[in-house]
């Protein structure tokens, strides 16, 4: 507790004459009021940050996995809004190197299937920075936290019956294995734009590479920050010769394989 000059002044003033607080003078009854307000905030404060940390940090504690909730179901379940959009619910997860053509394909596929009269929504990596995640840095404990996020958001679209298509570069293969986890089987389709390290810097459409390379940015993924490459992915996109195919044709590939395993319809 810090106590200022003219206070300690009345205080001694007050101890020295053997009075009660009451009659300290106003002036330093006031300050001495204040101060402990303050302290009690204060300590207060640290007392309540402590306990939160505590919590926390203990598995299996009431922050980690309440006890006290149950799910509520409704008469009106995923089969029922699948058979209204006449399509079946999933996840389309592109993930990449930055500028390894994400966001293009997602962007070509949602308008390929919307001509097929299908309902789509992205969740595009940058895009949820700007809101749901915009608290999460780029350090690994918040990388993670980022990609659980969306996982969750793209569960939730799935379960509305709506094709969601997550593009992120989602570099570690234990969180998109995590988000895979959550769906039922089959429901997260993991495409793969597999495209060498140079083709994707050489475009570096947002100038990121150039500044990684400068160290202006660090943690940045294929510099100095890994990406695992996906093992068994549903769809792999690569390089044909010394070019790419076109989004229109990228995006055909994946139409493919969701008509095939029966996602176009109820």
């Amino acid at each position: 507790m810090i106590i200022n000059s003219s206070l300690r002044i009345d205080l001694v003033r007050a101890k020295s004459t053997k009075v009660g607080f009451a009659n300290f003078p106003l002036s330093c009854r006031q300050n001495v009021t204040s101060a402990w307000s303050k302290f009690v905030s204060a300590k207060w404060k640290e007392a309540s940050l402590k306990t939160s940390t505590e919590i926390n940090s203990n598995e299996g504690s009431v922050c980690n996995k309440s006890m006290n909730i149950v799910w509520h179901k409704c008469s009106v379940e995923k089969i029922d809004r699948q058979e209204l959009l006449q399509q079946r619910g999933c996840v389309i997860w592109i993930t990449g190197l930055s500028g390894s053509g994400k966001s293009t394909l997602a962007c070509a596929l949602t308008r390929a299937l919307h001509s097929r009269g299908k309902l789509t929504y992205i969740l595009d990596g940058d895009n949820i920075r700007h809101g749901l995640n915009s608290d999460l840095t780029f350090k690994p404990q918040d990388r993670a936290e980022n990609i659980r996020r969306i996982g969750e958001v793209a569960k939730l679209f799935s379960d509305a019956g709506v094709i969601c298509i997550a593009s992120v570069i989602s570099p570690y293969r234990k969180d998109r294995d995590a988000c895979r986890s959550i769906l039922p089987d089959g429901d997260f389709i993991e495409v793969f734009m597999d495209m060498p390290l140079h083709v994707c810097e050489a475009r570096d459409p947002k100038g990121l590479y150039k500044l990684a390379r400068a160290g202006k940015i660090e943690g940045f993924t294929g510099v100095d920050d890994p990406y695992e490459a996906p093992l068994n992915s549903e769809i792999v996109i690569q390089m044909e010769g010394e070019g790419c195919s076109s989004p229109e044709v990228m995006a055909e590939k994946v139409v493919c394989y969701l008509d095939a395993k029966g996602y176009l319809q109820a």
